[in-house]
């Protein structure tokens, strides 16, 4: 039987996603940090990135494809069951439906010579954090040239005293630049962002199909699982805490780089630079 080679590349292409990922999401430790949240690349006028993920199929997380609004096996089983009348149906069908988890590519204080990573979060902080940019004191905290700085509060379950980690955050008063415009490297980072859609491929169908039967039916009982694709979700209005995770990332120590600054530059220049940034 003759290699596949396409099935090698993109075992390859996977495996460096993953190291990447390690690289490229950042999760807050214990205590305060300082993020500057900035412009995503791809999506200038918005840099929240929704992503719907299911966590913990076989021990492993998948990016679901109904963040796209494509069919996806796992939500139309959890459709079936919300459908049959039956509350442990229901109960069990909102269970495997994908979290939502929200990211914006940041730049961590101390730790610019990182470049823009992804700061993920869930729908607290996410809430929160559009209320204040929709808050005309405030307004948008994003702007490379007249934005701010936000401080970002971790705690453990155990230092929250309950059964998930608890993030916080705090606007800072002070509208500064994300990074000195006079400061080449930096500004070429900002230029040079990854794709968030390059660190979590979006499985198949067919493949997240099999993952889901592998899941349901482990001591392999049955081929496949019995759904209806057309079933229609039951409307509910009822919120779950969905702990504070990242999501398939490999802890990994950084090292903390000061980009030094200089004259501080006068605020025209500033925004002169960072326009010229993105429309060059």
């Amino acid at each position: 039987m003759a290699i596949d080679i396409n099935k090698i590349k993109n075992r390859l292409s996977s495996l460096s996603n993953t190291n990447n990922k390690s690289n490229l999401i950042w999760k807050p430790n214990p205590g305060k940090q300082t993020v500057r949240i900035v412009s995503y690349k791809y999506v200038p006028e918005n840099p929240f990135i929704e992503l719907k993920f299911h966590y913990n199929v076989n021990g492993k997380t998948y990016l679901s494809p109904d963040t796209f609004g494509r069919p996806d096996p796992i939500v139309e089983f959890s459709n079936k069951l919300k459908t049959t009348g039956d509350k442990e149906d229901w109960k069990m069908g909102r269970s495997i439906e994908p979290k939502l988890r929200t990211f914006v590519p940041v730049i961590v204080r101390g730790e610019e010579g990182q470049g823009v990573r992804f700061w993920g979060f869930g729908k607290q902080v996410y809430q929160e954090l559009l209320s204040i940019i929709a808050d005309p004191d405030y307004g948008d905290i994003t702007d490379l040239a007249s934005g701010r700085d936000v401080t970002v509060e971790f705690k453990t379950a155990e230092e929250a005293g309950k059964n998930y980690p608890e993030t916080s955050i705090r606007v800072k008063p002070n509208t500064t630049p994300a990074v000195d415009p006079g400061d080449k490297n930096m500004m070429e980072m900002l230029k040079s962002q990854t794709n968030i859609m390059d660190l979590f491929p979006e499985p198949s169908y067919d493949d997240l199909k099999d993952v889901m039967d592998s899941w349901l039916n482990p001591d392999g009982e049955s081929d496949t699982v019995s759904y209806n694709s057309d079933s229609d979700d039951s409307d509910d209005s009822e919120d779950e805490v969905v702990e504070e995770t990242d999501v398939e990332v490999e802890e990994t120590p950084v090292a903390k780089k000061t980009v030094k600054s200089s004259k501080k530059p006068k605020s025209d220049d500033v925004a002169a630079a960072f326009d010229e940034l993105f429309n060059s």
